[in-house]
């Protein structure tokens, strides 16, 4: 049984038809990277995923539950899914270590001395030892994302959503950001909407290419970018490429 079964989601704004039926699977500690144009449904379908937007039909199954069955706990669920967003998200008003620490206190019930030990640890996986004590306003863009991904790692998640993290950030930033992802590899199932394509070149176990709020095309990385099935995809593939490097 995949850890992650996604199963015909369909999601509606109004009259606008964003995801048109998505299935997919993942397993444990597997990367899957999700990409294709802006405006088809990729980040939607992560907030699917962790009911930030309940889809209008589908299913969405984690570790052999139902998430999209109103009578699941999805507050439970939620611990077992990280998720880290395009614009950090961070409490403002509390220090990196208390932007890690305060959800393992509130979601998980820990100790304030445990939890804080705790949220040391992550800090310190993502390099930011030396950044415990200062407030967001005192963060560059990529160690804010490095928080982030910190705060989702403390949780000890099935799984970490990826939207976008590198996209607020300046160029020379985003290598640290990267290189963090590359190391939670194999260690957590990292689910990833990003335009990296070095990372999704590099990192991925598959790559999956939507458009049109449906997948046109999904396979390894090798495959998807040197023998692309579909002509969208190739081209694609190639036009991105050429734009933000093979890397």
């Amino acid at each position: 049984m995949a850890m992650l079964d996604v199963k015909n989601i369909h999601k509606s704004y109004d009259d606008n038809e964003i995801l048109r039926g998505v299935s997919f699977t993942m397993e444990k500690e597997e990367t899957k990277v999700i990409i294709g144009p802006s405006g088809t449904g990729k980040s939607t379908l992560l907030r699917c995923i962790n009911q930030l937007s309940p889809p209008d039909a589908g299913e969405v199954w984690l570790d052999g539950e139902e998430i999209t069955n109103p009578a699941t706990n999805i507050n439970k669920i939620r611990e077992k899914i990280g998720f880290v967003f395009q614009d950090f998200n961070l409490f403002t008003h509390l220090t990196a270590l208390r932007n890690v620490s305060i959800g393992l206190e509130k979601v998980k019930g820990m100790e304030k001395e445990t939890a804080r030990k705790r949220a040391m640890d992550e800090l310190c996986r993502v390099g930011l030892d030396a950044q415990t004590k200062q407030y967001p306003a005192q963060l560059s863009g990529g160690q804010k994302q490095r928080v982030g991904i910190a705060r989702a790692l403390a949780m000890d998640p099935d799984i970490i959503l990826f939207d976008e993290p590198t996209s607020a950030l300046d160029p020379e930033l985003i290598g640290d950001v990267l290189d963090v992802m590359k190391s939670l590899c194999g260690k957590v199932a990292m689910l990833v909407v990003t335009h990296e394509m070095g990372f999704a070149r590099n990192v991925a176990d598959e790559i999956i290419f939507m458009e049109g709020g449906v997948i046109v095309e999904s396979g390894p990385p090798k495959e998807m970018f040197t023998n692309a099935k579909t002509q969208r995809a190739k081209e694609f593939l190639g036009r991105i490429g050429a734009l933000y490097g093979g890397g």
